[in-house]
This record gives structure tokens, C-alpha cells and sequence, in this order.
């Protein structure tokens, strides 16, 4: 149980971009992990929640976009001793470079909202692949 009342905040991003008449969806992890995730990370103080969720896009993924419609939704999770409240949106993806900032211990993959979703099983934020489908459906072309 965190020993802090007040989670800390954190912000997400689902990147999508679309590859020829399909949505795609990136996902990361950790060189050597089994395990998928998201970008995210803590929202500074002075920075929104909109902003972290574009900063972790580029330091984790090298992924540089616009954040789509409202958010997904949010989730919390225990680490490092306290309870983290993650607020998590969808992100159009308008670059990608092939060297960023995390790119010596994460892994990027691209692929459709299916394999996402099987490779997101026990990641809370699985239930927001198909928002971030639907909001991206109507706004990246």
C-alpha cells in the first residue's frame, strides 16, 4: 500500500499512424523484456499532462506527433512505493526518427490494434486500444 494519499500523476500515449488503408499502433519495451507497453512517464511540475504524454513519445519511442481527441481514460498502478495515476491519450504520429534518446535500451514495433491488444493482455491500458482506434479512425488520413 503507498505510504503517499495523493497518487503522482503520469501521462501516456498510444501512438498511431496509418500505413496504407490500415491503422497501425506502436508499442515498446524494454530490450530484453517480455513485456509491452506504452509511453509514459511523470508529469513535471509546470508541464501538462498533454505535454509529458508527447515528451515520453520522443524520448521513448522517437516518435514526434499531435495528441487526438480527449483522453482515453487513466489507470493507477504501485511502484517505487507510491500509487501512479496515468492518464493516457491517443497521438497521431507525423515522425519517426531512427536514433532518439532511449533507443540504446528500448524497443519500438509496429503493428495492427490485434496483435496490440494480444501482446497487452495484462496491460491496463489494453481496454483504451479501441478508443484510440476509433478517435484515430476519423482524424488521420
Amino acid at each position: 500500500m503507498s505510504t503517499n494519499p495523493r497518487p503522482r500523476r503520469q501521462a501516456a500515449a498510444i501512438p498511431v499512424r496509418r500505413k496504407g488503408d490500415r491503422l497501425q499502433v506502436c508499442l515498446i519495451r524494454r530490450r530484453g523484456s517480455k513485456s509491452w507497453g506504452i509511453p509514459k512517464g511523470l508529469v513535471d511540475r509546470g508541464d501538462t499532462s498533454e505535454q509529458t504524454a508527447l515528451n515520453e513519445a520522443w524520448e521513448e519511442a522517437g516518435l514526434k506527433g499531435r495528441l487526438i481527441g480527449k483522453p482515453l481514460g487513466t489507470y493507477e498502478y504501485e511502484k517505487w512505493e507510491m500509487t501512479l495515476a496515468v492518464v493516457v491519450f491517443a497521438m497521431h504520429v507525423l515522425e519517426e526518427s531512427d536514433d532518439w534518446e532511449e533507443a540504446s535500451f528500448r524497443q519500438r514495433k509496429w503493428m495492427s490494434f490485434r496483435e496490440a491488444a494480444s501482446l497487452l493482455t495484462k496491460h491496463p491500458a489494453r481496454p483504451m486500444l479501441a478508443g484510440a482506434r476509433s478517435t484515430a479512425l476519423g482524424r488521420i488520413r
